[in-house]
């Protein structure tokens, strides 16, 4: 077979996975089961991977799911449990009385706010949180979601205490065989890594700049009583203030800290300064900017849900700090077991983990349940229910409705990547053919050339959009970038970066996000009118940082410890 046709053979599951879940509208649940089996026998008899090294790379997959799942469910459990204690509805409570204008508020709750949640919760539930709030606040359900799926941009990287880029990244490159290489040049994996984590903090931080300007330009246009854009525009000085406010403390802790703590990071700073700012009406404009009348909006802009925040019953109000305090533990937390060495190597310590996998020296995997994201937000939990005092049957009620979320998203993954590591481990097979990120790789770069850099983030918000979520399509695209990157001979760090960005930016017309937010405000249903509204963000998104790719390898030349 010649290498052509090879390549699109390659392509085949990634292919598959477009078609059969947005062209034939199936669920994810039927679709990846089949992609999975697909890929399998594309492994076995085109690449002749031997049975044995698919398993191996199967349960190699099985084992970084359970790793996901472990931070998706700390992450939803915490948020269910400070529903149900009353914080959230303290957090709420807040955010009223700040501004009365519209656009003030949506930057804030939606862009400052939401961002926040993103850090630390990530998997689509900024929009599910911030949409009911905006709601409760007076704006119509499509807007406030609309406005919500804008949030699932420049923190969704950092997302899930950095699940996108610590488990996304770090889980679909080659890391044994890279590392065997930086070593051999003097390097280490840790460092280039850092490097990586670096630029994907550094080019959100340029083009996330301008995204609050865009949101409240958006909700101006479509939801004003003019239909304005110009109303939008007026905001302008206030919202680039709050752009500055997020993005500058988002790329310092991206390149001092790592990758759990920018957005989280970013989003406290940004509060500290906007919220004071916003009550002192600085660089506000002199009109307040408000909505049509609620008894004129279309149908369509009416949820079926009524949202209310209650407070629990029988119990006073929580104050907004003790609505907060779990949140700032959880970052404190953070913080302290990825810095502080004696309590980073007590976590580290227990460690679930299976070397050479049926005998395949490169095939490993291994599980950190306490120092994961997902074991600091358990005890996160634990703690947050002495402090807000509590009763069983609210904790046992958080913990089932965190438990169905859970297996909703677990069986999907369970087939996504174990999927994905086969394609990784293909390298090794009996065909003595390269691995099919690489063929895949070699056809692009052929195809397109040294302007490919420029497609890349588009590449990775195709996977997001595909796949529902940016860990995926990282998983999935990560080391197809990273070969690409090889075979026109330039930074690969920096191509890694572009598709972590554009699958960042993914999540903002990812159908499983609009569902998920749309649920939440009664909106089931109109998801295609959110999506044709989002589509306008996404464009200048990746265009926007495939321009920064251009600029990065052919004028400012950046490197990386593989290519020198």
């Amino acid at each position: 077979m010649n290498q052509t046709l090879l390549s699109l053979l390659a392509f085949t599951p990634l292919v598959l996975a477009g078609v059969l879940l947005i062209g034939f509208r199936i669920q994810a649940k039927t679709a990846m089961p089949v992609v999975f089996l697909v890929t399998a026998m594309i492994a076995l008899l085109a690449w002749d991977m031997t049975f044995t090294r698919v398993l191996a790379s199967t349960f190699q997959g099985l084992i970084l799911t359970v790793a996901i799942l472990w931070i998706i469910f700390g992450a939803i459990l915490l948020l269910n449990t400070l529903k149900r204690s009353g914080g959230i509805a303290a957090i709420r409570n807040g955010f009223s009385g700040i501004s009365p204008d519209r656009r003030v508020q949506a930057i804030i709750v939606a862009w400052l706010f939401g961002c926040f949640i993103e850090g630390a919760s990530g998997f689509g539930t900024p929009a599910a949180v911030a949409a009911p709030l905006m709601v409760a606040l007076g704006f119509p359900a499509l807007a406030a979601v609309v406005v919500g799926m804008m949030i699932q941009s420049t923190p969704v990287s950092f997302g899930a205490v950095g699940t996108p880029i610590v488990v996304g990244v770090s889980g679909g490159l080659d890391k044994a065989g890279i590392s065997d290489t930086l070593t051999a040049n003097g390097a280490g994996w840790d460092a280039y890594f850092q490097l990586i984590t670096s630029e994907v903090a550094i080019t959100h931080a340029i083009v996330g700049l301008l995204m609050p300007l865009i949101m409240v330009t958006v909700m101006a246009r479509f939801f004003g009583e003019r239909r304005s854009w110009r109303d939008g525009l007026e905001i302008a000085p206030f919202a680039l203030f709050a752009g500055i406010s997020f993005v500058v403390p988002y790329a310092l802790a991206g390149v001092l800290l790592g990758p759990e703590f920018p957005s989280m990071i970013g989003a406290m700073v940004g509060l500290a300064i906007v919220v004071p700012a916003a009550k002192k009406g600085f660089l506000l404009p002199k009109t307040t900017w408000d909505f049509p009348d609620a008894t004129s909006w279309p149908k369509e802009w009416i949820g079926n849900l009524d949202i209310k925040f209650d407070d629990v019953a029988g119990r006073a109000p929580m104050s907004v700090f003790m609505g907060w305090l779990p949140y700032v533990l959880l970052a404190v937390l953070l913080v302290i077991s990825r810095t502080v060495e004696p309590v980073k190597e007590a976590l580290v310590s227990l460690s679930i983990g299976w070397r050479s996998i049926l005998g395949e020296s490169d095939i490993a995997g291994s599980l950190e349940p306490l120092y994961l994201p997902g074991g600091i937000l358990v005890i996160v939990v634990l703690i947050t229910v002495l402090l807000h005092r509590m009763r069983g049957q609210q904790v046992k009620e958080a913990f089932s409705e965190s438990t169905r979320t859970l297996l909703g998203a677990g069986f999907v993954l369970l087939f996504t990547i174990p999927m994905v590591r086969i394609l990784i481990n293909s390298g090794v097979n009996g065909a003595d053919l390269a691995s099919m990120p690489v063929a895949m790789a070699q056809l692009v770069a052929d195809g397109v050339g040294h302007v490919y850099p420029f497609f890349a983030p588009a590449v990775g918000a195709l996977g997001a959009f595909i796949a529902g979520s940016n860990t995926v399509s990282n998983l999935m695209l990560s080391d197809f970038q990273f070969s690409v990157a090889e075979a026109l001979g330039v930074s690969t760090a920096m191509m890694v970066a572009l598709q972590a960005v554009g699958a960042a930016a993914g999540n903002m017309i990812a159908i499983h996000n609009v569902v998920a937010a749309s649920a939440t405000v009664g909106l089931l249903g109109r998801e295609g009118t959110t999506l044709r509204k989002t589509i306008l963000p996404t464009l200048y998104y990746v265009a926007f940082t495939g321009l920064l790719g251009l600029i990065a390898f052919y004028v400012i030349g950046v490197s990386d410890p593989l290519i020198g």
